[in-house]
């Protein structure tokens, strides 16, 4: 069996229908009013993923700061 890789994962990508649980409906009322509808032109859908995109990039840049910070320690 061949093993799949993020990249082969996403040239065949599928789309996911996503639900939320006990989310607080203030925060998402907010999260409506300050981030969806002025950025977004109120599609929710943009806005949750254009978030999860830019989660995955923080956390990309922090992994690689902390890598490169390692690097620099064992130096």
């Amino acid at each position: 069996m061949k093993k799949r890789t993020a990249s082969s994962i996403m040239e065949n990508e599928f789309l996911v229908d996503l639900t939320l649980h006990n989310v607080p409906a203030s925060l998402f009322t907010e999260f409506t009013e300050r981030i969806v509808k002025p950025y977004f032109k109120g599609n929710m859908n943009s806005a949750i993923q254009d978030l999860i995109h830019k989660a995955l990039a923080e956390q990309e840049f922090v992994h690689s700061h902390i890598t490169h910070l390692r690097n620099c320690v064992d130096t």
